[in-house]
């Protein structure tokens, strides 16, 4: 099963979420619209800014954990790398 690790942004360089699943279209769209309490819907984190496919859900939990460790410079630096703009990356993901 592919696994999917992501990032969402409240804006621009601002409040981050690092998460991991196996349905990226379906979990970005929970974040969205708040389906779930927790982080992402009290600080307003909707954005999608960064995600990368691993080829296990188990290899994508791993690397969540990794990133989840690194000060917050390295993830806006990884961020940033293929997404200087902090575009929503959202319509890419759902229209391939």
């Amino acid at each position: 099963m592919t696994g999917w690790v992501y990032m969402m942004a409240s804006k621009p360089f601002g409040t981050l979420y690092t998460g991991v699943t196996s349905t990226l279209v379906a979990r970005v769209f929970q974040h969205r619209e708040g389906v779930f309490e927790g982080f992402t819907k009290r600080y307003g984190v909707g954005l999608l800014v960064y995600y990368e496919e691993h080829a296990s859900i188990t290899a994508a939990i791993q690397r969540e954990k990794n990133i989840k460790h690194w000060p917050r410079a390295w993830k806006v630096a990884l961020v940033q790398k293929v997404n200087p703009e902090w575009r929503d990356l959202c319509n890419e993901i759902a229209h391939g």
